[in-house]
């Protein structure tokens, strides 16, 4: 069975709470999600932390379906032509 949004791609560049939670119901309804980060990561990456250098649960919670990147939007590298 196929799921409605199969074939679909997401560019997530939300954070936090609604945003995260919101592409992660896409997810699950079959979109290919690609978070996007800042350099350094999601902020919450490193919020609410049980263990040093281990993804938060909340993140991991949060982002368990998506694929990440990282891309520093403030450099000259990171504009298309």
């Amino acid at each position: 069975m196929t799921k409605a949004l199969e074939g679909v791609r997401v560019l997530d560049m939300t954070h936090v709470q609604s945003g995260p939670s919101a592409t992660q119901l896409l997810g699950w309804l079959g979109a290919d999600v690609v978070k996007l980060e800042a350099p350094g990561g999601d902020i919450t990456r490193k919020q609410l932390r049980d263990l040093p250098d281990v993804d938060s649960l909340y993140f991991t919670m949060l982002n368990c379906n998506k694929r990440s990147i990282t891309l520093n939007t403030k450099t000259s590298g990171a504009k298309s032509s």
